[in-house]
């Protein structure tokens, strides 16, 4: 069993739109993901190589900015390092990141990870191959409940040189499936930025978040009424243009632009995310 746990946070920082009569002022909606060093069934010297994987695979989607962090005892460990002063300047944690606050740990166990010396007729190693089973959770640090666990199980590695690169390229065999086990957990969310006009609306997520035209985003207010934030769905919304980056502009039904101009127009945030299409 592994003693030392090694943390990524993940937090997800949107560029957001000056100001305008028609502006509101946007936060970052998604969460911040902490991933902790899967445990192994084996002592396998090739565990952190999973983790590690499971961390590129994010920063490759380009929707995440990755801070490393070490020696966090996963879900308790970081409740407690959120009660330290470092969480207490927002600042630090915008532009320094000192801490960034996890809401959400990402954990893994590894139920198998077999390599095998591939020999010559004479007895000499020419190569390796491996494979790689393991399961992913994810745990709400605030209230240590976690979601079922997910199992991924990589097709067997062609020969290679090392034995790092065969648990690479099983790891590589299910890199589709654990991109579509992060979409479904971690859903694209934004903010409403500015109202264009009595049709159109501007939120700040675009083609790095992965924002296409005709995407459908689904649109809520977020009021805090006794000191808890009330959900209010006001519709759904379609992607008109990605304009760069960090700004896409929707096309909005004018039922909905009535709602979304109403509570825009009292400072009451304003949430999208994006619909998953359906299987």
């Amino acid at each position: 069993m592994i003693n030392t746990v090694k943390a990524v946070c993940i937090s997800v920082m949107i560029a957001v739109g000056g100001g305008s009569a028609f502006s509101q002022q946007s936060s970052d909606s998604r969460p911040v993901v902490g991933v902790a060093e899967f445990s192994c069934q084996e002592n396998s010297p090739y565990t952190g190589l999973v983790t590690e994987k499971v961390v590129e695979m994010l920063t490759n989607t380009r929707r995440f900015r990755v801070v490393d962090r070490t020696s966090i005892d996963k879900v308790r460990s970081e409740l407690e390092l959120q009660k330290s002063e470092a969480f207490l300047d927002s600042k630090n944690l915008v532009q320094q990141d000192i801490a960034v606050a996890a809401e959400k740990m990402i954990t893994g166990h590894i139920v198998k990870i077999p390599v095998y010396r591939m020999k010559n007729p004479d007895g000499s190693v020419r190569g390796f191959k491996a494979s790689v089973g393991f399961e992913m959770k994810v745990v709400d640090v605030a209230t240590g409940l976690s979601s079922e666990a997910t199992s991924f199980q990589g097709k067997a590695s062609q020969e290679c040189m090392s034995a790092e690169a065969a648990v690479n390229m099983a790891m590589q065999s299910i890199q589709n499936e654990i991109a579509e086990w992060f979409r479904s957990n971690f859903p694209v969310t934004c903010t409403l930025t500015r109202i264009i006009d009595g049709k159109t609306i501007l939120v700040n997520a675009g083609s790095e978040q992965g924002i296409k035209p005709g995407n459908v985003l689904k649109i809520e207010a977020i009021e805090m009424l006794d000191g808890q934030p009330y959900h209010k769905l006001l519709g759904e919304v379609k992607v008109k243009t990605v304009a760069g980056p960090n700004f896409s502009e929707c096309d909005v039904p004018k039922k909905v632009m009535e709602n979304v101009r109403s509570y825009f127009d009292n400072a009451i945030k304003i949430n999208c995310e994006l619909k998953q299409p359906k299987k």
